[in-house]
């Protein structure tokens, strides 16, 4: 499984944000159906909610494929 960090300029994203940024989904749209289909953690406990919001620190999970670390972008330079 690849461990990737995914820094975030604000206070908070939310996870559909976090899916169309992250290249994962092509418009905000298609957040809900994907999120239906797919199994996501975040924090290691499912999530379906489109508008739950990421903080730094949080983890979202695709089982069997990816871990995204949430961290705050003055984190991402040091």
């Amino acid at each position: 499984m690849d461990i990737i960090s995914f820094s975030i300029a604000s206070e908070y994203i939310t996870l559909g944000q976090f899916l169309k940024l992250a290249d994962i989904i092509d418009s905000g749209g298609m957040a809900k159906p994907f999120l239906e289909e797919y199994m996501v953690l975040v924090n290691g406990e499912e999530e379906s909610r489109r508008g739950k919001k990421l903080y730094p620190g949080d983890t979202v999970e695709f089982p069997e494929s990816a871990q995204f670390n949430i961290i705050s972008e003055e984190d991402s330079k040091l």
